[in-house]
């Protein structure tokens, strides 16, 4: 059966089930609830780790040296059973390793490791991969948090995701779930995307480069989060028409292409991690003080996150 962890400072609360390392909740000590509850009713995902591949894969099916693996959308991490590996009151690390269920479909000797970590206002995720085999491995990583949608205290009010780059790259949208590449022109005005619901009846709005590194999310006279991403160079934006959520995904790694390669290695931003080698993925989100809002962020600029 799962655990959940509990961890936590006197300005955050974070539970995590052992159940895909997956965050269940993001609480502010003053009771503001940031993360979405996982309601069947919409989506009953809240903040899975996709691994070894993020989105679909042509047939549900990945080629690799030849020889053809079943794959399920966005990889079997999210619901794969880790083992709590440590913990502290503010730190949680569940590993999973290499079995005879995953060989059967990855036949790879690998460890992925999740952290969850606060410190002040802010939670950073990081997600671990080690190659123990002795040949390349080739897989793609991504975070798939959906975040309120309105946020706390901000019904009514329009809500913005503004890139800190200020930049406005080209969109690519879903064709059977696999990504058609002829790119679209950008929803972004100088880094400025104001939401609304019928973005999304096309499926994902994925933005396969220049992004950037950060981003805020918020509402107009509201309160605003603050992301920073780290070797997360892709971005989707996602959430089903009338939901009461916007999952914000960092990703390294996309859906296959239609009509491309079911060849693993040759997914769009795949990494191919030497033997011994280890790669490290995160994104960090800064919870705002009660009271912060859009307005006034904009007012002290675009600081670099601290803690």
């Amino acid at each position: 059966m799962p655990i959940s962890i509990r961890i936590g400072n006197q300005h955050l609360t974070v539970d995590v089930s052992s159940l895909g390392a997956e965050m269940q909740a993001l609480t502010s000590s003053d009771g503001r609830s940031w993360l979405w509850t996982g309601d069947a009713a919409f989506w009953t995902g809240r903040s899975p780790i996709l691994f070894p591949i993020v989105g679909k894969a042509p047939d549900d099916k990945v080629t690799i040296d030849g020889a053809v693996y079943p794959m399920a959308q966005h990889g079997f991490a999210r619901r794969s059973e880790f083992v709590l590996a440590a913990s502290t009151e503010t730190m949680c690390r569940f590993e999973l390793a290499a079995s005879d269920a995953s060989r059967a479909v990855y036949p790879f000797e690998f460890q992925l490791a999740v952290v969850h970590a606060v410190e002040g206002r802010a939670l950073t995720v990081t997600a671990e991969v080690t190659n123990r085999d002795r040949k390349p491995m080739p897989f793609g990583l991504g975070f798939h948090s959906a975040f309120a949608w309105p946020l706390p205290d901000a019904s009514g009010h329009d809500h913005i995701v503004t890139l800190d780059d200020q930049g406005e790259p080209a969109l690519v949208r879903l064709q059977g779930g696999l990504i058609n590449p002829a790119p679209l022109p950008s929803p972004f005005n100088a880094g400025r995307l104001v939401l609304d619901h019928s973005m999304f009846e096309q499926d994902a709005m994925i933005f396969p480069d220049g992004a950037g590194e950060g981003l805020h999310y918020g509402a107009e006279g509201g309160p605003t989060m603050q992301f920073h991403f780290e070797n997360l160079p892709n971005l989707a934006l996602w959430t089903k028409p009338g939901a009461p959520f916007l999952c914000i995904e960092p990703w390294h790694g996309t859906a296959a292409e239609a009509g491309g390669s079911s060849e693993l290695s040759a997914r769009p931003s795949t990494t191919i991690l030497a033997p011994g080698a280890v790669a490290s993925f995160a994104f960090t989100v800064k919870i705002p003080e009660q009271g912060q809002t859009e307005s006034a962020r904009r007012e002290a600029g675009r600081a670099p996150m601290s803690q």
